[in-house]
């Protein structure tokens, strides 16, 4: 059975535009750094050469690995009435009063400092399928932490 990736189109459309830039510019900026490795001459004790099959790999794997969430992607629309891949969520945390805003992404696109949580992370997992005005818990690391929903937009 193949995994479905779910992300926001936000989320897909990043990945095509990093699948582009990873095919045209790296892949040509590799060649050019490869070429350059193989012109200085015996290639086994080569540390550019190295440097530049190295570079290669990782950036063929990230191709692939992007492709294949692009091929098994599914594309969430979030409502203003649930929590969802898509929500932005501004909370209250309950034990100081601070309040935060986030915004529900799937795994792929998760990025914490960018205010961007998983919906497979212990927080997400607590707020999908919620309400505003809903209090929510959960458990990381041995501490329970506790939110109120204060809004979700689409």
């Amino acid at each position: 059975m193949q995994k479905t990736y779910q992300m926001t189109l936000e989320g897909k459309l990043d990945l095509e535009k990093e699948l582009e830039r990873l095919t045209t510019v790296v892949r040509n900026e590799i060649n050019e750094a490869l070429k350059f490795a193989r012109s200085n001459g015996d290639l086994s004790e080569n540390a550019d050469y190295s440097a530049a099959i190295e570079a290669r790999n990782h950036n063929e794997d990230r191709i692939a690995e992007i492709e294949e969430q692009l091929n098994h992607c599914e594309i969430v629309k979030a409502n203003a009435n649930e929590i969802s891949i898509g929500s932005t969520v501004e909370l209250k945390y309950i034990n100081d009063d601070e309040d935060m805003t986030i915004y529900i992404v799937g795994a792929t696109e998760a990025d914490y400092f960018s205010g961007k949580i998983s919906n497979e992370s212990p927080l997400g997992k607590a707020l999908i399928g919620h309400k505003k005005g809903d209090k929510i818990s959960f458990e990381v690391n041995g501490n329970v932490e506790e939110y109120k929903i204060i809004s979700i937009k689409a």
